[in-house]
């Protein structure tokens, strides 16, 4: 699997936390995750860039593929996600319709992906106005970590609590109209869309 994140840190410290943590549907269909976008900064992260560098990635890599004789629905066959952010991001619906056409997953949080971590520890009510500052509040102090002079996540804030946290979002989620378009939907999460389907995780 090849990942593209929004954020440096917080969301591939979380597949690190989650890949040590969690328990495979499969145990012998662990997935090989590979941050695809490690060193890129600052434009390169927007959803637009995320997702067209995406499309061009899961291209090469069917041809890859298909050259090694392999077919689609193979277990090896590669998967390509994107996890990014509303924030304050132009052209988010646009970079939803362009991945979902493409056959590239999208892991998307509203107003960011604090919102899934929030989860974690409780439901989340009213909206945040598209701001993530305001989701962040949500998390306790602890939660806010130090490392290396960035946030980070570490395993034992999300043991134990991914059910719970699938749960909740379904349930904030569902608080949408069904004709709002996604990334007008605040709060909003589908995180457990990637852990479940992506990484092949049923619990952690």
């Amino acid at each position: 699997m090849y990942v593209f994140t929004e954020g440096k840190v917080t969301e591939p410290e979380y597949i690190k936390a989650i890949q040590q943590l969690g328990t495979l549907r499969n145990p012998k269909a662990r997935v090989d995750v590979q941050i695809a976008n490690a060193t890129d900064q600052g434009s390169q992260r927007k959803p637009l860039v995320l997702v067209d560098n995406a499309i061009a990635l899961l291209r090469e890599k069917k041809r890859e593929a298909k050259r090694a004789g392999l077919k689609e629905g193979d277990a090896a066959w590669p998967q390509v996600w994107c996890l990014f952010d509303r924030d304050q991001h132009e052209g988010v619906e646009t970079a939803l319709s362009r991945a979902d056409k493409a056959g590239v997953k999208v892991a998307y949080s509203h107003p960011c992906f604090e919102v899934w971590r929030v989860l974690h520890l409780k439901s989340v009510t009213g909206t945040f106005g598209g701001v993530c500052g305001a989701a962040e509040q949500r998390l306790p102090h602890e939660w806010h970590q130090i490392s290396g002079g960035i946030k980070s996540v570490v395993p034992k804030q999300v043991e134990g609590r991914f059910e719970e946290a699938r749960k909740r979002a379904l349930d904030m989620n569902a608080e949408h109209p069904d004709y709002t378009l996604v990334s007008h939907r605040d709060p909003y999460t589908n995180v457990f869309d990637f852990v479940e389907d992506g990484l092949g995780i049923a619990s952690y």
